[in-house]
């Protein structure tokens, strides 16, 4: 069977240079993009019922621009104006970049690892002495905490957003019509059988971003077929791969 239409469980990229692009073009494939996915706000009346105080802590620590920005906006319901040493740790940067929205980038004092918390340690560590805040989402990696805990750093954690499945029913009409499914998150393949409870995999190529997502297609009884390597460490290279391979056999 060709692979002619795949569906991305992620927003359309704003970016023409995007490698989905590049991938449909040079293999004449058809490609939607539907989040299966939805992020839900926390309440003010929800924050505040935990008792934290943001003006407590001397940094905040950014794990993905989502977290940004619904920090921003939490801080600008409560009214909190953020002081300018405020510091701003964040696990890559890109993320770091992205809070230009939000402050004067060259004004604050803002550090960033490479791609994960884990590399944020020797930064973290020259900065031992300050009171983290943590916001992160419901549905979060406990590696994340675990690492402030091992380096036995004082730290506050609270759900700032919440993600939740979303309504597919009228988006896609008929999820037997794409060849291949791309998921990026467990909350994805929840999305799938919640949305979809008569899809059957057949034929149908599923492929995985990540090792929980992966875990999450064979827990609920699907067969992967696609899963990014270190050969092939993007999700776009790994189904090109796989064409290829399909291709030559």
């Amino acid at each position: 069977m060709g692979i002619k239409r795949i569906l991305v469980s992620q927003p359309k990229p704003d970016n023409e240079k995007s490698p989905y692009f590049d991938l449909a073009k040079r293999y004449g494939l058809e490609l939607d993009f539907f989040p299966f996915i939805k992020v839900e706000n926390v309440t003010v009346k929800e924050f505040r019922f935990n008792k934290i105080e943001i003006l407590d802590h001397s940094a905040v620590i950014f794990t993905s621009k989502t977290a940004i920005d619904h920090f921003f906006r939490l801080c600008g319901e409560l009214r909190v104006i953020i002081p300018d040493e405020l510091k701003y740790f964040c696990t890559s940067e890109s993320i770091a970049f992205y809070l230009q929205k939000y402050i004067v980038y060259r004004k604050r004092k803002i550090f960033h690892g490479n791609k994960s918390m884990e590399d944020m340690t020797k930064i973290l560590l020259k900065h031992k002495n300050e009171t983290y805040l943590l916001p992160l989402s419901d549905v979060h990696k406990e590696n994340i905490p675990a690492l402030l805990d091992k380096l036995h750093l004082t730290y506050t954690k609270f759900v700032l957003y919440r993600t939740v499945v979303a309504d597919m029913k009228d988006v896609v009409k008929n999820i037997k019509d794409y060849d291949m499914l791309a998921f990026y998150t467990p909350m994805g393949i929840k999305s799938l059988k919640q949305n979809f409870p008569d899809f059957v995999q057949k034929e149908t190529i599923i492929a995985a971003f990540g090792e929980a997502t992966a875990e999450a297609v064979e827990k609920e009884g699907f067969r992967l077929d696609i899963a990014p390597s270190p050969q092939n460490p993007s999700m776009t290279m790994a189904i090109e791969a796989f064409i290829e391979n399909r291709k030559n056999n």
